[in-house]
Order: structure tokens, then C-alpha cells, then sequence
């Protein structure tokens, strides 16, 4: 049984949290902005876990898998 999954895109852009994360992704701004707080606090205070987790987020928005809190997939480009 060959079963597609539909993504479900949420109301942020891809092209503002991509700008963020290359600009401020150190500071956490990116995550801020799709409502994770808590990983946007947790880089604020390790510099976006000393630059990787900064890199991990950038390819993720770049491939489309980022999500926002609520799971859904920020929109495309």
C-alpha cells in the first residue's frame, strides 16, 4: 500500500527563519520566531550551542525539515 504523507505547512516563513538563523541564529533569534522558546533560551545562553546547532538548523531549514512549536512545517519558500 503506497500511503503519501501531506506536510502541513504552518503560517511562518522559511525565508524569514532562514535569514534569522544566518544573521542571529546565535543568539537563538530563529527559534524565537516559530515559538520555541525554550531551544531559543537554551541558545541565547550557549551561543546556539557553540555554532552546531546553529549549522543542524540551517541545513534543516534549507531541506525543508524545520518545524515550529507546533509541529507543523514552516512554509515553503
Amino acid at each position: 500500500m503506497n500511503m503519501v504523507k501531506n506536510k502541513v505547512h504552518s503560517s511562518k516563513s522559511r525565508t524569514v527563519a532562514l535569514v534569522l538563523c544566518i544573521f542571529l541564529g546565535w543568539l537563538g533569534i530563529h527559534r524565537f520566531y516559530v515559538g520555541k522558546t525554550g531551544t531559543g533560551v537554551l541558545y541565547l545562553l550557549t551561543l546556539g550551542f557553540v555554532g552546531i546547532g546553529v549549522i543542524i538548523d540551517l541545513i534543516m531549514i534549507i531541506v525543508g525539515s524545520f518545524t515550529e512549536k507546533s509541529g507543523y512545517f514552516v512554509k515553503e519558500w
